[in-house]
């Protein structure tokens, strides 16, 4: 138990520092939330974490050494990536802007009275959790870059330690993101009630997801 330990610690506190520090996952899940309240903002953490698992089962597999290795399959999933970000970016934009009829649009006050935030479902938060992650390609190299060194062969399939040790970082993500969603979700309540602060809160979501897709669009394998 002792040898356990002492092997598995430096793996767990480094997946807790990696986990903790701000990134483009901890930014869209906190939107999230601000917008649309806890338990979209928990879907949509489970929606990054069960896209993060998919590449801990290609990196097991040997499927991300393909985009470690392959610039022309790195690029086609960062721009396939890139698309789904600025899609979403610009949906949220629209949608925000959809309820203004042409006489009010120098009113934002009119428009956050006869409007509130298009709701989503919590399927709908973990889908694009999940694409998010899937089509970020640097997702994938850091599993296949972190987890190797942790990989003992002397322990037993690599394979089948990729996976273990993938799944706790994930699930560490989960705790530390849904830590987050439950501080946001309360400060939050209480401002959703506010149609302005929402339509400017789901302006600020479409701005973030264009950022990540630019943020992504220059990222070099």
């Amino acid at each position: 138990m002792a040898d356990l330990l002492t092997q598995y610690t430096p793996f767990l506190i480094a997946a807790l520092l990696l986990n903790i520090s701000p990134g483009p996952d901890l930014a869209y899940i906190t939107a999230q939330t601000a917008i649309h309240g806890r338990k979209i903002g928990v879907f949509s953490s489970l929606g990054v974490c069960s896209g993060a698992f998919v590449h801990v089962i290609a990196a097991a597999l040997g499927l991300s050494a393909i985009l470690a290795t392959s610039a022309l399959a790195f690029s086609v999933v960062k721009w396939v990536g890139v698309a789904y970000l600025v899609w979403l970016g610009i949906g949220a934009l629209r949608n925000s802007f959809a309820k203004r009829g042409p006489n009010d649009a120098a009113s934002e006050i009119s428009a956050a009275k006869r409007s509130r935030v298009r709701a989503i479902t919590a399927f709908q938060a973990w889908r694009q959790g999940a694409m998010i992650d899937v089509l970020n390609p640097k997702v994938a190299i850091f599993f296949m870059a972190f987890l190797p060194q942790f990989v003992d062969p002397a322990v037993g399939d690599g394979a089948v330690q990729f996976l273990v040790l993938g799944t706790l970082v994930i699930v560490i993500g989960f705790c530390v993101e849904t830590v987050v969603v439950l501080t946001i979700g309360f400060a939050a309540t209480r401002l959703r009630g506010n149609g302005l602060l929402g339509i400017w809160l789901q302006r600020s979501l479409g701005g973030i997801f264009i950022a990540l897709g630019v943020r992504l669009a220059l990222t070099e394998r």
